[in-house]
């Protein structure tokens, strides 16, 4: 099998829903990626009198915006990648770090609504 060196070499072409539903999960993770950005700005530009908690939440929101960003195109091109040349999808432990920062985020806002 020739080796592959792009997303798009090599393999066969998949169905195309299959590589659109794809692309679909990239946008969603950039989608994201750019909500908790604008979170942690807001956060930061809007709170009255910024607290410890406050910054925190901003911070958070930015870094789990940042680690998304990051590693959305990676993710794209392992599935594709995969789809081409007919292996199991790949596995991604985004999942359980997206979910872990989400509740964090979460929780550190509802301290700073219960304790502000």
């Amino acid at each position: 099998m020739a080796e592959i060196n792009g997303p798009h070499d090599g393999g066969s072409e998949p169905d195309y829903r299959f590589t659109l539903a794809n692309e679909r999960t990239f946008l969603a993770w950039l989608r994201t990626a750019l909500g908790l950005l604008a979170g942690g700005v807001a956060v930061h530009q809007l709170v009255p009198d910024p607290s410890t908690l406050s910054t925190v939440l901003a911070g958070l929101c930015v870094v789990l915006a940042a680690v998304l960003a990051a590693s959305a195109y990676p993710r794209w091109r392992r599935v594709q990648t995969a789809m081409r040349t007919g292996r199991p999808l790949p596995k991604s432990g985004m999942l359980l770090l997206l979910t872990a920062g989400i509740l964090a985020i979460t929780l550190t806002a509802a301290a700073l609504v219960v304790f502000s």
